[in-house]
C-alpha cells in the first residue's frame, strides 16, 4: 500500500494517464482545481469518501489509488502488521484510518478502522454517494445525519445513506475507534 505522502502523486499518475487536466478532473468529481491540486501536490490530506469521489471520477476503484498494483484475485488477507494507519495529525481534520481490505482489487465496499479524536483541529461534513456504517469499537461519538442526532455508544452501530450531510465526533475522555465500512455506487 502507499504511504499517504505518495497517495497525492498516484491521482495525479492516474489523472494524467487519462488524458484528464487538473480543472477535467475537478468538474467529474466537483470539488475545485485548488482542492485537487493540494490533493495531488499532498498538501491535503482527504477523507476516505474524498478518495472514493475521486476514484470514482478516474473510473478506477479506491483501491487502485492505495495500491502500488491490483492482481486479479477471489480473497486476500491483510494481517494487522501489514496495516498502515493513515494518520491525520497535523491535518484539518486530525483522524487516522487504517484500510482493511486494501489488497483486495475491484472492490464494492471499502472497510476502514477510523478514529475520531477527542479535538478535532476542524469540523468537517460528509456527504457522498452510496451507503455508509460506522461500528463504535472503543468510546463514544455524537453523530449527525442531516437533521438528526444520536449518541453512538461502544458496540453500536449506525448504518445510514450517505448522501445524507454526515459526521461524527468523539464524546468523553478518549478518542472514538469505529469500524467503517463505505459502499459507493459505482
Amino acid at each position: 500500500m502507499l504511504d499517504e505522502s505518495e497517495i497525492g502523486r498516484k491521482i495525479k499518475q492516474l489523472r494524467q494517464e487519462r488524458g484528464l487536466s487538473l480543472q477535467g478532473l475537478a468538474d467529474r468529481a466537483g470539488f475545485t482545481k485548488g482542492y485537487l491540486s493540494k490533493v495531488e501536490n499532498s498538501r491535503k490530506s482527504p477523507p476516505v469518501s474524498t478518495l472514493i469521489t475521486i476514484a470514482t471520477a478516474l473510473g478506477v476503484s479506491i483501491g487502485t489509488i492505495f495500491a502500488e498494483e491490483e492482481t486479479e484475485t477471489s480473497i486476500t488477507l491483510v494481517k494487522k502488521s501489514e496495516r498502515k494507519t493513515i494518520a491525520r495529525d497535523g491535518t484539518e481534520f486530525g483522524y487516522a484510518f487504517e484500510p482493511l481490505a486494501s489488497k483486495f482489487p475491484n472492490r464494492l465496499m471499502e472497510p476502514h478502522i477510523l478514529t475520531l479524536p477527542l479535538k478535532p483541529k476542524a469540523q468537517a461534513v460528509f456527504q457522498h454517494r452510496g451507503q455508509e456504517m460506522l461500528f463504535v469499537l472503543e468510546g463514544t461519538m455524537r453523530f449527525i445525519h442531516g437533521d438528526r442526532q444520536f449518541i453512538v455508544e461502544e458496540g453500536d452501530c449506525v448504518y445510514f445513506d450517505a448522501s445524507v450531510p454526515h459526521f461524527g465526533t468523539a464524546e468523553g475522555s478518549k478518542p472514538t475507534r469505529c469500524l467503517m465500512v463505505i459502499c459507493s455506487e459505482r
